[in-house]
Order: C-alpha cells, then sequence, then structure tokens
C-alpha cells in the first residue's frame, strides 16, 4: 500500500526517541511534516535535520508538527537528537513498515555497488491526517523552505 496525494495516511506507530512510541493519528489536529532520510548523523542527513530544527519555530507558527524518520535504530536517533538538539522525535523504522507505506525504499548506486535504501523524502499531512504534498528525492538545499512555505499555505488554507 502506497500513500497517495489526497488519501488519509495510515496509522502506523513506531518506537520514537524519548522512550515512546507514537502513531501518526497522535498528530491530528495539526499539520505534520514527516521526512524520512538516508541515515542517522550522516552530513546530508544532519544539515537536513538541523534546517528543520532552525525553522521549527516557524513551522509550529503555521500549526505544524515535524517528525524525522529513518532505518535507524532507537538509539542512533537518541543520539542524533541529542546531538544536533532536535526539537522534534525521530522515528526507529527498522522493519520499513513506514517507509513502505510511502514508497521511499529505492534502488540507490553508491561507488558502483546498488543496494536498497531509503531516498531522501518530505510529506506534508494535514490536520485530517490526508496527505497534502510530498518530495522526493530531496536535495537538502533549500528544501526546508520550500516545505515551510507549503505548510504556511496549508495553514492559510
Amino acid at each position: 500500500m502506497n500513500v497517495a496525494i489526497g488519501e488519509t495516511i495510515p496509522d502506523i506507530e513506531l518506537p520514537a526517541t524519548g522512550e515512546k512510541s507514537v502513531k501518526l493519528s497522535d498528530y491530528r489536529g495539526k499539520n505534520l511534516v514527516l521526512y524520512f532520510y538516508p541515515k542517522a548523523s550522516t552530513p546530508g542527513c544532519t544539515q537536513e535535520g538541523q534546517d528543520f530544527r532552525d525553522a521549527a519555530d516557524a513551522f509550529a507558527a503555521a500549526d505544524t508538527q515535524i517528525l524525522g524518520a529513518s532505518r535507524d535504530g532507537i538509539k542512533a536517533q537518541e543520539n542524533f537528537k541529542a546531538k544536533q538538539s532536535f526539537p522534534f522525535d525521530l522515528l526507529s523504522d527498522k522493519d520499513e513498515t513506514l517507509c513502505k507505506a510511502f514508497d521511499v525504499i529505492k534502488m540507490k548506486k553508491m561507488y558502483g555497488k546498488e543496494s536498497l535504501g531509503v531516498e531522501r523524502s518530505t510529506f506534508l499531512i494535514d490536520a485530517e491526517g490526508v496527505l497534502r504534498e510530498e518530495w522526493r528525492g530531496v536535495k537538502v538545499k533549500d528544501h526546508v523552505a520550500a516545505v515551510l512555505a507549503a505548510a504556511q499555505r496549508l495553514n492559510a488554507g
């Protein structure tokens, strides 16, 4: 099952930072940015997380929560969040349930080798749990500004 724009997202529950378990429905009533990144504490993923962190107040002003997700274990996510002072939770999707629902597992080529990995992707979900916008194959530079503008439009709508 892959989520498409205009559809209600599945209510998946995953372990999250802060020793808790999070269901996507916990975020109903506010807009939600769900961003997927390949690996905690790597340069591109760190920059992307820092960009979301630095814009967190602007997202909050647009009534929008932020959640990050990768296939990393919860310990790696806790360390990543603490080291970067992220004000939002990170999800551990080791069994790829969430990744598969949003179709972000893709064949990637690195150093001539092919392997399955998380394609950097971001999804904007409205307060009713409906997917409104998606960004796939994301390049980190200026990405968060584009997501914030979309969240502000959604909140103003």
